[in-house]
Protein backbone atom coordinates (compact mmCIF):
# COMPACT_ATOMS: atom_id res chain seq x y z
CA UNK A 1 0.00 0.00 0.00
CA UNK A 2 3.11 2.28 0.65
CA UNK A 3 3.80 2.14 -2.83
CA UNK A 4 0.61 3.02 -3.97
CA UNK A 5 0.69 6.32 -1.97
CA UNK A 6 3.92 7.17 -3.46
CA UNK A 7 2.29 7.38 -6.67
CA UNK A 8 -0.95 9.94 -5.53
CA UNK A 9 1.59 11.77 -3.82
CA UNK A 10 2.19 13.91 -7.34
CA UNK A 11 -2.10 14.78 -6.94
CA UNK A 12 -2.03 15.72 -3.41
CA UNK A 13 -2.79 19.40 -4.71
CA UNK A 14 -5.34 18.65 -6.99
CA UNK A 15 -6.69 16.06 -4.00
CA UNK A 16 -6.71 18.87 -1.59
CA UNK A 17 -8.94 21.34 -4.15
CA UNK A 18 -11.31 18.16 -4.49
CA UNK A 19 -11.46 17.47 -0.71
CA UNK A 20 -12.02 21.10 -0.06
CA UNK A 21 -15.14 21.30 -2.84
CA UNK A 22 -16.60 17.76 -1.30
CA UNK A 23 -16.38 19.36 2.03
CA UNK A 24 -18.67 22.41 1.24
CA UNK A 25 -20.65 20.15 -0.62
CA UNK A 26 -21.29 17.76 2.28
CA UNK A 27 -21.59 21.00 4.82
CA UNK A 28 -24.50 22.06 2.37
CA UNK A 29 -25.88 18.69 2.72
CA UNK A 30 -26.00 18.83 6.88
CA UNK A 31 -27.73 22.29 6.72
CA UNK A 32 -30.47 21.50 5.04
CA UNK A 33 -32.21 19.18 7.78
CA UNK A 34 -30.77 21.87 10.10
CA UNK A 35 -32.82 24.40 7.93
CA UNK A 36 -35.77 22.39 7.65
CA UNK A 37 -36.20 22.48 11.07
CA UNK A 38 -35.86 26.18 11.73
CA UNK A 39 -38.14 26.90 8.69
CA UNK A 40 -40.82 24.85 10.77
CA UNK A 41 -40.58 25.73 14.39
CA UNK A 42 -39.19 28.98 14.10
CA UNK A 43 -40.37 30.57 11.14
CA UNK A 44 -43.72 28.83 10.10
CA UNK A 45 -45.34 30.13 13.56
CA UNK A 46 -44.69 33.54 12.24
CA UNK A 47 -46.75 33.45 9.44
CA UNK A 48 -44.21 36.16 7.39
CA UNK A 49 -44.72 34.87 3.79
CA UNK A 50 -41.04 36.43 2.97
CA UNK A 51 -39.02 34.72 5.72
CA UNK A 52 -40.39 31.54 4.21
CA UNK A 53 -39.62 31.95 1.27
CA UNK A 54 -36.30 33.69 2.04
CA UNK A 55 -35.44 30.20 3.60
CA UNK A 56 -36.77 28.63 1.09
CA UNK A 57 -34.56 30.05 -1.71
CA UNK A 58 -31.60 29.12 1.08
CA UNK A 59 -32.52 25.54 1.02
CA UNK A 60 -32.73 25.78 -2.85
CA UNK A 61 -29.17 27.28 -3.26
CA UNK A 62 -27.78 24.91 -0.42
CA UNK A 63 -29.15 22.14 -2.36
CA UNK A 64 -27.36 23.65 -5.67
CA UNK A 65 -24.17 24.06 -4.12
CA UNK A 66 -24.07 20.63 -2.83
CA UNK A 67 -25.12 18.90 -6.38
CA UNK A 68 -22.39 21.20 -7.81
CA UNK A 69 -20.22 20.40 -5.16
CA UNK A 70 -20.23 16.73 -5.25
CA UNK A 71 -20.22 16.34 -9.18
CA UNK A 72 -16.84 18.31 -9.04
CA UNK A 73 -15.39 17.01 -6.85
CA UNK A 74 -16.15 13.43 -7.78
CA UNK A 75 -15.06 14.22 -11.49
CA UNK A 76 -11.70 15.23 -9.69
CA UNK A 77 -11.43 11.97 -7.92
CA UNK A 78 -12.04 10.11 -11.00
CA UNK A 79 -8.81 11.97 -12.85
CA UNK A 80 -7.10 11.76 -10.15
CA UNK A 81 -7.81 7.95 -9.85
CA UNK A 82 -7.25 7.43 -13.57
CA UNK A 83 -4.00 9.23 -13.70
CA UNK A 84 -2.17 7.56 -10.40
CA UNK A 85 -3.52 3.89 -11.89
CA UNK A 86 -2.03 4.73 -15.56
CA UNK A 87 1.20 5.88 -13.89
CA UNK A 88 1.05 2.38 -11.81
CA UNK A 89 0.38 0.42 -14.48
CA UNK A 90 3.07 1.84 -16.76
CA UNK A 91 5.69 1.18 -14.05
CA UNK A 92 4.49 -2.31 -13.48
CA UNK A 93 4.44 -3.11 -17.25
CA UNK A 94 8.45 -1.13 -17.04
CA UNK A 95 9.34 -3.94 -14.25
CA UNK A 96 7.72 -6.76 -15.46
CA UNK A 97 9.52 -6.15 -18.67
CA UNK A 98 13.00 -6.07 -17.24
CA UNK A 99 12.16 -9.14 -14.69
CA UNK A 100 14.78 -11.64 -14.97
CA UNK A 101 13.44 -15.06 -16.68
CA UNK A 102 13.98 -16.70 -13.31
CA UNK A 103 11.60 -14.26 -11.53
CA UNK A 104 8.89 -14.64 -14.27
CA UNK A 105 8.76 -18.36 -13.82
CA UNK A 106 8.49 -17.84 -10.49
CA UNK A 107 6.18 -15.33 -10.24
CA UNK A 108 4.18 -17.04 -14.01
CA UNK A 109 2.49 -15.22 -16.80
CA UNK A 110 -0.90 -15.66 -16.01
CA UNK A 111 -0.02 -13.92 -12.87
CA UNK A 112 1.78 -10.98 -14.25
CA UNK A 113 -1.59 -10.75 -16.22
CA UNK A 114 -3.74 -10.48 -13.52
CA UNK A 115 -1.56 -7.99 -11.71
CA UNK A 116 -1.73 -5.89 -15.05
CA UNK A 117 -5.42 -6.01 -15.44
CA UNK A 118 -7.71 -7.19 -12.59
CA UNK A 119 -5.29 -5.68 -9.69
CA UNK A 120 -4.58 -2.69 -11.04
CA UNK A 121 -8.52 -2.15 -11.93
CA UNK A 122 -9.37 -2.83 -7.91
CA UNK A 123 -6.52 0.06 -7.14
CA UNK A 124 -8.34 2.29 -9.58
CA UNK A 125 -11.72 1.83 -7.82
CA UNK A 126 -10.36 1.85 -4.63
CA UNK A 127 -8.20 5.19 -4.91
CA UNK A 128 -11.88 6.55 -6.45
CA UNK A 129 -14.04 5.57 -4.04
CA UNK A 130 -11.84 6.69 -0.94
CA UNK A 131 -11.76 10.22 -2.54
CA UNK A 132 -15.72 10.30 -3.23
CA UNK A 133 -17.00 9.07 -0.23
CA UNK A 134 -13.46 9.50 2.27
CA UNK A 135 -14.73 13.21 3.16
CA UNK A 136 -18.20 12.71 2.48
CA UNK A 137 -18.72 9.61 4.78
CA UNK A 138 -17.15 10.81 8.00
CA UNK A 139 -18.25 14.25 7.46
CA UNK A 140 -21.56 13.25 7.53
CA UNK A 141 -21.45 10.98 10.01
CA UNK A 142 -19.40 13.11 12.52
CA UNK A 143 -21.46 16.10 10.99
CA UNK A 144 -24.65 14.59 11.52
CA UNK A 145 -23.97 13.36 15.07
CA UNK A 146 -22.91 16.77 16.04
CA UNK A 147 -25.65 18.93 14.86
CA UNK A 148 -28.03 16.42 16.65
CA UNK A 149 -26.31 17.17 19.82
CA UNK A 150 -27.13 20.90 19.16
CA UNK A 151 -31.08 19.92 18.21
CA UNK A 152 -32.02 16.78 21.01
CA UNK A 153 -28.90 15.90 22.80
CA UNK A 154 -31.16 13.04 24.29
CA UNK A 155 -32.04 11.38 21.20
CA UNK A 156 -28.50 11.78 20.34
CA UNK A 157 -27.53 9.42 23.11
CA UNK A 158 -29.60 6.91 21.63
CA UNK A 159 -27.61 7.21 18.42
CA UNK A 160 -24.18 6.71 19.87
CA UNK A 161 -24.91 4.26 21.89
CA UNK A 162 -24.60 1.81 19.14
CA UNK A 163 -21.84 3.55 17.02
CA UNK A 164 -18.97 1.17 18.81
CA UNK A 165 -20.85 -1.85 18.18
CA UNK A 166 -20.81 -1.24 14.23
CA UNK A 167 -16.96 0.15 14.52
CA UNK A 168 -16.41 -3.19 15.79
CA UNK A 169 -18.00 -4.88 13.24
CA UNK A 170 -16.56 -3.38 10.28
CA UNK A 171 -12.82 -3.67 12.08
CA UNK A 172 -13.35 -7.52 11.93
CA UNK A 173 -15.26 -8.01 8.79
CA UNK A 174 -12.15 -6.24 7.16
CA UNK A 175 -9.58 -7.68 8.54
CA UNK A 176 -10.90 -10.95 7.65
CA UNK A 177 -11.89 -9.60 4.00
CA UNK A 178 -8.37 -8.35 2.53
CA UNK A 179 -6.64 -12.74 3.17
CA UNK A 180 -9.94 -13.62 1.26
CA UNK A 181 -9.51 -11.21 -1.39
CA UNK A 182 -6.36 -12.05 -1.73
CA UNK A 183 -6.78 -15.83 -2.25
CA UNK A 184 -9.80 -15.04 -4.93
CA UNK A 185 -6.73 -12.68 -7.12
CA UNK A 186 -4.81 -16.00 -7.13
CA UNK A 187 -7.87 -17.89 -8.04
CA UNK A 188 -8.34 -15.50 -11.05
CA UNK A 189 -4.44 -15.75 -11.81
CA UNK A 190 -5.18 -19.44 -12.65
CA UNK A 191 -8.36 -18.82 -14.31
CA UNK A 192 -6.01 -16.37 -16.72
CA UNK A 193 -3.64 -19.05 -16.92
CA UNK A 194 -6.50 -21.67 -18.22
CA UNK A 195 -7.69 -19.32 -20.87
CA UNK A 196 -4.33 -18.45 -22.18
CA UNK A 197 -3.55 -22.06 -23.07
CA UNK A 198 -6.66 -22.79 -24.14
CA UNK A 199 -6.80 -19.81 -26.31
CA UNK A 200 -3.25 -20.90 -27.81
CA UNK A 201 -3.90 -24.68 -27.85
CA UNK A 202 -7.22 -24.04 -29.92
CA UNK A 203 -5.89 -25.60 -32.85
CA UNK A 204 -4.90 -28.72 -31.02
CA UNK A 205 -7.80 -28.54 -28.98
CA UNK A 206 -10.45 -29.08 -32.36
CA UNK A 207 -8.08 -31.31 -33.86
CA UNK A 208 -8.07 -34.03 -30.95
CA UNK A 209 -12.28 -33.40 -30.12
CA UNK A 210 -11.19 -32.06 -26.69
CA UNK A 211 -13.56 -29.29 -26.68
CA UNK A 212 -15.89 -30.69 -23.81
CA UNK A 213 -12.71 -31.63 -21.88
CA UNK A 214 -11.58 -28.05 -21.90
CA UNK A 215 -15.16 -26.71 -21.22
CA UNK A 216 -14.84 -28.96 -17.97
CA UNK A 217 -11.41 -28.02 -17.13
CA UNK A 218 -12.41 -24.40 -17.12
CA UNK A 219 -16.05 -24.87 -15.30
CA UNK A 220 -13.52 -26.47 -12.38
CA UNK A 221 -11.32 -23.30 -12.30
CA UNK A 222 -14.22 -21.05 -12.93
CA UNK A 223 -16.19 -22.24 -9.97
CA UNK A 224 -13.24 -22.32 -7.60
CA UNK A 225 -13.07 -18.58 -8.61
CA UNK A 226 -17.02 -18.01 -7.56
CA UNK A 227 -16.27 -20.33 -4.71
CA UNK A 228 -13.66 -17.60 -3.20
CA UNK A 229 -15.09 -14.64 -4.44
CA UNK A 230 -18.85 -16.22 -2.93
CA UNK A 231 -16.75 -16.20 0.71
CA UNK A 232 -15.21 -13.31 0.36
CA UNK A 233 -18.38 -11.82 -0.85
CA UNK A 234 -20.37 -13.50 1.95
CA UNK A 235 -17.95 -12.37 4.53
CA UNK A 236 -18.32 -8.60 3.53
CA UNK A 237 -21.65 -8.34 2.73
CA UNK A 238 -21.80 -9.19 6.87
CA UNK A 239 -21.71 -5.32 7.54
CA UNK A 240 -24.60 -4.05 4.96
CA UNK A 241 -27.26 -6.10 7.18
CA UNK A 242 -25.58 -5.46 10.42
CA UNK A 243 -25.57 -1.46 9.83
CA UNK A 244 -29.47 -1.60 8.49
CA UNK A 245 -30.57 -3.73 11.76
CA UNK A 246 -28.36 -1.20 14.10
CA UNK A 247 -29.34 1.69 12.46
CA UNK A 248 -33.10 1.13 12.15
CA UNK A 249 -33.59 -0.22 15.59
CA UNK A 250 -31.94 2.85 16.90
CA UNK A 251 -34.38 4.55 14.62
CA UNK A 252 -37.22 3.10 16.25
CA UNK A 253 -35.96 4.09 19.57
CA UNK A 254 -35.40 7.59 18.50
CA UNK A 255 -39.46 7.62 17.31
CA UNK A 256 -40.52 6.23 20.19
CA UNK A 257 -38.28 8.04 22.68
CA UNK A 258 -39.10 11.22 20.60
CA UNK A 259 -42.72 10.96 20.60
CA UNK A 260 -42.80 10.80 24.49
CA UNK A 261 -40.44 14.36 24.69
CA UNK A 262 -43.31 15.69 22.18
CA UNK A 263 -45.99 14.98 24.14
CA UNK A 264 -43.96 15.87 27.28
CA UNK A 265 -43.58 19.39 25.74
CA UNK A 266 -39.66 19.25 25.85
CA UNK A 267 -38.94 18.61 22.34
CA UNK A 268 -40.50 20.04 19.44
CA UNK A 269 -42.11 18.14 15.92
CA UNK A 270 -39.25 20.52 13.62
CA UNK A 271 -36.58 18.92 15.74
CA UNK A 272 -38.01 15.59 15.37
CA UNK A 273 -38.37 15.62 11.71
CA UNK A 274 -34.92 16.87 11.49
CA UNK A 275 -33.48 14.43 13.69
CA UNK A 276 -35.16 11.39 11.65
CA UNK A 277 -33.43 13.16 8.47
CA UNK A 278 -30.18 13.19 10.67
CA UNK A 279 -30.17 9.87 11.32
CA UNK A 280 -31.04 8.74 7.64
CA UNK A 281 -28.10 10.84 6.67
CA UNK A 282 -25.93 9.09 9.51
CA UNK A 283 -27.30 5.60 8.34
CA UNK A 284 -26.07 6.02 4.78
CA UNK A 285 -22.73 7.76 5.81
CA UNK A 286 -22.31 4.18 7.81
CA UNK A 287 -23.60 2.36 4.60
CA UNK A 288 -20.43 4.31 2.41
CA UNK A 289 -18.17 3.40 5.16
CA UNK A 290 -18.99 0.00 4.66
CA UNK A 291 -18.55 -0.29 0.74
CA UNK A 292 -15.11 2.12 1.44
CA UNK A 293 -14.13 -0.73 3.60
CA UNK A 294 -15.18 -3.39 0.89
CA UNK A 295 -13.51 -1.55 -1.56
CA UNK A 296 -10.47 -0.90 0.35
CA UNK A 297 -9.88 -4.65 1.58
CA UNK A 298 -9.99 -5.38 -2.44
CA UNK A 299 -7.84 -3.00 -3.54
CA UNK A 300 -5.45 -3.58 -0.21
CA UNK A 301 -4.97 -6.99 -1.28
CA UNK A 302 -4.68 -5.93 -4.91
CA UNK A 303 -2.33 -3.56 -4.09
CA UNK A 304 -0.09 -6.26 -2.04
CA UNK A 305 -0.11 -8.21 -4.88
CA UNK A 306 0.99 -5.19 -7.68
CA UNK A 307 3.96 -4.34 -4.35
CA UNK A 308 5.04 -7.48 -4.94
CA UNK A 309 6.29 -7.23 -8.13
CA UNK A 310 7.67 -3.59 -8.29
CA UNK A 311 9.70 -4.65 -4.72
CA UNK A 312 11.29 -7.67 -6.81
CA UNK A 313 14.94 -7.11 -6.43
CA UNK A 314 16.95 -6.88 -9.19
CA UNK A 315 18.02 -10.94 -9.98
CA UNK A 316 20.68 -10.46 -12.46
CA UNK A 317 22.84 -7.84 -10.38
CA UNK A 318 25.42 -6.08 -12.60
CA UNK A 319 29.25 -6.85 -11.24
CA UNK A 320 32.30 -4.65 -11.82
CA UNK A 321 33.75 -4.29 -14.92
CA UNK A 322 37.39 -5.53 -15.30
CA UNK A 323 40.47 -5.24 -16.79
CA UNK A 324 40.04 -6.63 -20.64
CA UNK A 325 42.66 -8.14 -22.00
CA UNK A 326 42.91 -9.35 -25.88
CA UNK A 327 40.68 -12.40 -25.87
CA UNK A 328 41.27 -14.93 -28.48
CA UNK A 329 38.17 -15.99 -28.61
CA UNK A 330 34.64 -14.54 -28.99
CA UNK A 331 32.49 -16.97 -26.77
CA UNK A 332 34.13 -19.20 -24.19
CA UNK A 333 32.10 -21.38 -22.03
CA UNK A 334 34.42 -22.89 -19.03
CA UNK A 335 33.39 -25.73 -16.86
CA UNK A 336 29.99 -24.24 -17.05
CA UNK A 337 26.87 -25.86 -14.81
CA UNK A 338 23.49 -24.76 -14.19
CA UNK A 339 20.58 -26.24 -12.21
CA UNK A 340 17.03 -25.38 -13.13
CA UNK A 341 15.01 -25.65 -9.83
CA UNK A 342 17.09 -27.79 -7.58
CA UNK A 343 17.93 -29.98 -10.61
CA UNK A 344 20.77 -29.71 -12.79
CA UNK A 345 20.26 -29.10 -16.18
CA UNK A 346 24.01 -28.67 -18.11
CA UNK A 347 27.03 -30.25 -16.14
CA UNK A 348 30.56 -29.19 -16.98
CA UNK A 349 30.17 -27.29 -20.50
CA UNK A 350 33.15 -25.69 -22.57
CA UNK A 351 34.14 -24.50 -25.80
CA UNK A 352 35.31 -21.62 -27.14
CA UNK A 353 34.56 -19.93 -30.56
CA UNK A 354 36.44 -17.40 -32.54
CA UNK A 355 35.14 -14.76 -34.81
CA UNK A 356 33.22 -15.81 -37.37
CA UNK A 357 33.04 -19.59 -36.74
CA UNK A 358 30.40 -21.44 -36.11
CA UNK A 359 28.92 -24.32 -33.38
CA UNK A 360 26.89 -27.24 -33.63
CA UNK A 361 24.61 -27.93 -30.82
CA UNK A 362 23.14 -31.41 -31.17
CA UNK A 363 21.40 -33.70 -29.01
CA UNK A 364 18.19 -35.41 -27.67
CA UNK A 365 14.99 -33.44 -26.54
CA UNK A 366 15.76 -32.38 -22.87
CA UNK A 367 19.47 -32.38 -23.11
CA UNK A 368 20.22 -28.95 -22.21
CA UNK A 369 20.40 -27.65 -25.82
CA UNK A 370 17.92 -24.31 -25.28
CA UNK A 371 19.38 -23.76 -21.67
CA UNK A 372 23.19 -23.11 -23.02
CA UNK A 373 21.24 -20.85 -25.26
CA UNK A 374 19.55 -18.96 -21.90
CA UNK A 375 22.49 -18.90 -20.35
CA UNK A 376 24.78 -17.29 -23.15
CA UNK A 377 22.39 -14.90 -23.00
CA UNK A 378 22.30 -14.44 -19.55
CA UNK A 379 18.44 -15.25 -18.88
CA UNK A 380 19.72 -17.55 -16.47
CA UNK A 381 22.47 -16.89 -14.13
CA UNK A 382 25.12 -20.14 -14.25
CA UNK A 383 25.77 -21.96 -10.74
CA UNK A 384 29.35 -22.41 -11.86
CA UNK A 385 32.44 -21.97 -14.16
CA UNK A 386 32.21 -18.65 -16.42
CA UNK A 387 31.17 -17.69 -19.87
CA UNK A 388 33.27 -14.88 -21.87
CA UNK A 389 32.01 -12.63 -24.41
CA UNK A 390 35.35 -11.01 -26.07
CA UNK A 391 37.06 -11.49 -23.32
CA UNK A 392 34.85 -10.04 -20.71
CA UNK A 393 32.75 -11.84 -18.12
CA UNK A 394 28.88 -11.77 -18.95
CA UNK A 395 27.99 -10.58 -15.41
CA UNK A 396 30.02 -7.22 -16.38
CA UNK A 397 28.32 -6.55 -19.20
CA UNK A 398 24.83 -4.23 -19.16
CA UNK A 399 22.11 -6.55 -20.54
CA UNK A 400 21.28 -4.26 -23.04
CA UNK A 401 24.41 -3.92 -24.67
CA UNK A 402 24.89 -7.86 -24.42
CA UNK A 403 21.43 -8.45 -25.94
CA UNK A 404 22.65 -6.13 -28.66
CA UNK A 405 25.23 -8.38 -29.61
CA UNK A 406 23.39 -11.21 -30.46
CA UNK A 407 20.44 -11.82 -33.29
CA UNK A 408 18.79 -14.71 -31.84
CA UNK A 409 16.03 -17.02 -33.10
CA UNK A 410 14.32 -19.09 -30.26
CA UNK A 411 12.63 -22.52 -30.78
CA UNK A 412 9.26 -21.17 -29.87
CA UNK A 413 9.70 -17.73 -31.15
CA UNK A 414 6.84 -15.22 -31.70
CA UNK A 415 5.33 -12.63 -34.42
CA UNK A 416 3.35 -10.14 -33.51
CA UNK A 417 -0.10 -9.05 -35.32
CA UNK A 418 1.36 -6.50 -37.92
CA UNK A 419 3.03 -6.45 -41.09
CA UNK A 420 6.21 -8.90 -42.34
CA UNK A 421 8.39 -5.59 -42.79
CA UNK A 422 7.59 -4.51 -38.73
CA UNK A 423 8.14 -8.16 -37.70
CA UNK A 424 11.42 -7.96 -39.15
CA UNK A 425 12.27 -4.75 -38.09
CA UNK A 426 11.04 -4.89 -34.47
CA UNK A 427 11.07 -1.12 -33.47
CA UNK A 428 15.11 -0.94 -34.69
CA UNK A 429 13.91 1.18 -37.30
CA UNK A 430 15.77 -0.45 -40.19
CA UNK A 431 15.49 1.19 -43.59
CA UNK A 432 13.38 -1.29 -46.22
CA UNK A 433 16.77 -1.92 -47.98
CA UNK A 434 17.83 -3.88 -44.74
CA UNK A 435 14.90 -5.45 -44.19
CA UNK A 436 14.67 -6.72 -47.71
CA UNK A 437 18.27 -7.88 -47.42
CA UNK A 438 17.91 -9.88 -44.51
CA UNK A 439 14.72 -11.37 -46.19
CA UNK A 440 16.85 -12.40 -49.06
CA UNK A 441 19.25 -13.90 -46.91
CA UNK A 442 16.63 -16.04 -44.56
CA UNK A 443 15.70 -17.40 -47.72
CA UNK A 444 12.47 -15.83 -47.00
CA UNK A 445 12.09 -13.10 -50.33
CA UNK A 446 10.46 -15.52 -52.62
CA UNK A 447 7.45 -16.04 -50.76
CA UNK A 448 6.88 -12.21 -49.62
CA UNK A 449 7.17 -11.34 -53.07
CA UNK A 450 4.41 -13.81 -54.23
CA UNK A 451 2.03 -12.31 -51.66
CA UNK A 452 -0.39 -9.11 -53.23
CA UNK A 453 1.26 -6.35 -50.39
CA UNK A 454 4.26 -8.30 -50.17
CA UNK A 455 6.32 -6.81 -47.12
CA UNK A 456 2.82 -5.09 -45.62
CA UNK A 457 1.33 -8.35 -45.92
CA UNK A 458 -0.49 -8.21 -42.58
CA UNK A 459 0.16 -11.42 -39.70
CA UNK A 460 -1.66 -12.83 -37.22
CA UNK A 461 -0.73 -12.74 -34.24
CA UNK A 462 2.06 -15.82 -34.10
CA UNK A 463 1.63 -15.76 -37.36
CA UNK A 464 -0.95 -18.19 -38.18
CA UNK A 465 -1.44 -16.94 -41.69
CA UNK A 466 1.98 -18.40 -42.49
CA UNK A 467 3.66 -22.00 -42.56
CA UNK A 468 5.93 -23.23 -40.41
CA UNK A 469 8.82 -22.91 -42.83
CA UNK A 470 7.59 -18.79 -43.58
CA UNK A 471 7.55 -17.96 -40.10
CA UNK A 472 10.69 -19.55 -39.75
CA UNK A 473 12.42 -17.66 -42.25
CA UNK A 474 10.82 -14.75 -41.15
CA UNK A 475 12.08 -14.90 -38.18
CA UNK A 476 15.68 -16.05 -39.09
CA UNK A 477 15.16 -12.29 -41.00
CA UNK A 478 14.40 -10.73 -38.35
CA UNK A 479 17.43 -12.26 -35.96
CA UNK A 480 19.88 -10.94 -39.39
CA UNK A 481 18.57 -7.76 -39.80
CA UNK A 482 20.37 -6.18 -37.05
CA UNK A 483 23.67 -7.41 -38.38
CA UNK A 484 24.48 -9.61 -35.04
CA UNK A 485 28.05 -9.83 -33.71
CA UNK A 486 26.45 -13.76 -32.55
CA UNK A 487 23.94 -15.52 -34.57
CA UNK A 488 21.72 -17.66 -32.49
CA UNK A 489 19.43 -20.72 -34.55
CA UNK A 490 18.06 -22.28 -31.90
CA UNK A 491 16.21 -25.36 -33.88
CA UNK A 492 14.94 -22.64 -36.24
CA UNK A 493 14.84 -24.40 -39.10
CA UNK A 494 13.18 -27.53 -38.64
CA UNK A 495 10.35 -26.79 -41.05
CA UNK A 496 12.47 -25.81 -44.06
CA UNK A 497 12.57 -27.94 -46.70
CA UNK A 498 16.66 -29.20 -46.95
CA UNK A 499 17.45 -27.46 -50.14
CA UNK A 500 15.83 -24.53 -48.41
CA UNK A 501 18.24 -25.12 -45.10
CA UNK A 502 21.16 -25.40 -47.35
CA UNK A 503 20.61 -22.19 -49.31
CA UNK A 504 19.92 -20.96 -45.58
CA UNK A 505 23.60 -21.97 -44.47
CA UNK A 506 25.32 -20.96 -47.59
CA UNK A 507 23.84 -17.46 -47.65
CA UNK A 508 25.00 -17.00 -43.84
CA UNK A 509 28.36 -18.37 -44.59
CA UNK A 510 28.78 -15.98 -47.65
CA UNK A 511 27.11 -12.74 -46.57
CA UNK A 512 28.00 -13.04 -42.52
CA UNK A 513 31.23 -14.24 -42.75
CA UNK A 514 32.23 -11.95 -39.86
CA UNK A 515 29.27 -13.16 -37.64
CA UNK A 516 29.67 -15.93 -34.86
CA UNK A 517 27.43 -18.14 -35.25
CA UNK A 518 25.44 -20.94 -32.89
CA UNK A 519 23.29 -23.31 -34.24
CA UNK A 520 20.87 -25.63 -32.33
CA UNK A 521 19.27 -28.65 -34.59
CA UNK A 522 18.09 -32.15 -34.93
CA UNK A 523 19.64 -32.47 -38.51
CA UNK A 524 23.19 -33.19 -38.59
CA UNK A 525 23.18 -31.88 -42.41
CA UNK A 526 22.53 -28.54 -40.17
CA UNK A 527 25.77 -28.81 -38.64
CA UNK A 528 28.24 -30.44 -40.13
CA UNK A 529 30.61 -28.13 -41.93
CA UNK A 530 30.60 -26.08 -38.39
CA UNK A 531 34.22 -25.39 -37.20
CA UNK A 532 32.80 -26.90 -33.45
CA UNK A 533 29.94 -29.59 -32.81
CA UNK A 534 29.04 -30.18 -29.41
CA UNK A 535 26.91 -33.44 -28.68
CA UNK A 536 24.53 -32.94 -25.60
CA UNK A 537 22.97 -36.13 -23.56
CA UNK A 538 20.92 -35.24 -20.46
CA UNK A 539 22.92 -31.92 -20.08
CA UNK A 540 26.78 -33.64 -19.94
CA UNK A 541 28.99 -33.20 -23.01
CA UNK A 542 29.44 -36.73 -24.88
CA UNK A 543 31.75 -35.57 -27.82
CA UNK A 544 32.88 -32.14 -29.26
CA UNK A 545 34.61 -31.94 -32.48
CA UNK A 546 34.47 -31.50 -36.22
CA UNK A 547 32.29 -33.79 -37.65
CA UNK A 548 35.06 -36.15 -39.00
CA UNK A 549 36.63 -36.14 -35.10
CA UNK A 550 32.44 -37.21 -33.87
CA UNK A 551 31.87 -39.80 -35.98
CA UNK A 552 35.51 -41.45 -35.50
CA UNK A 553 34.95 -40.81 -31.70
CA UNK A 554 31.79 -40.67 -30.84
CA UNK A 555 28.97 -43.17 -31.16
CA UNK A 556 25.96 -41.17 -30.06
CA UNK A 557 26.71 -39.03 -32.84
CA UNK A 558 27.92 -41.74 -35.18
CA UNK A 559 24.66 -43.44 -34.85
CA UNK A 560 22.34 -40.29 -35.52
CA UNK A 561 24.22 -39.45 -38.13
CA UNK A 562 23.70 -43.28 -39.90
CA UNK A 563 20.18 -43.25 -39.19
CA UNK A 564 19.57 -39.65 -40.64
CA UNK A 565 21.75 -39.84 -43.63
CA UNK A 566 22.65 -43.92 -44.14
CA UNK A 567 25.83 -43.19 -43.55
CA UNK A 568 26.15 -40.85 -47.36
CA UNK A 569 27.29 -37.69 -47.35
CA UNK A 570 25.61 -34.66 -48.62
CA UNK A 571 25.21 -31.32 -48.03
Amino acid sequence: MRRVFSYIRPYLGRMTLGFIIKFIGTIMDLLLPWILAYLIDTVVPLKNVGYIVFWGVMMAICSVIALAGNVIANRMASRVARDTTEAIRHDLFKKVSYLSVRQMDWFTVPSLESRLTSDTYNVHQMIGMMQRLGVRAPILLLGGILVTLTLEPVLTLVLVSILPFMGIVVFVVSKKGIPLYTKLQQAVDVMVRTVRENASGIRVIKALSKSEYEKKRFKKVNGEVVKREKKAGMTMAVTNPVMNLCLNLGLTLVVIVGAFRVNAGVSQPGKIIAFMTYFTIILNAMLMVTRMFVMYSKGSASAGRIDEVMRAAEDMKLLPAENVKPAPAELVFSHVSFAYQGKETVSDISFSLKKGETLGIIGATGSGKSTLINLMLRFYDRDKGSILVEGRDIKTIPSEELHQKFGVVFQNDYLMADTIAANIDFGRGLSREQIEAAAAAAQAKEFIDSLPEGYDHRLTAKGTNLSGGQKQRVLIARALAGNPEFLVLDDSSSALDYRTDSLLRKAIREEYAGTTTIIVAQRISSIKHAQHILVLEEGKMLGYGTHEELMQSCEIYREISQSQMGGGEFA
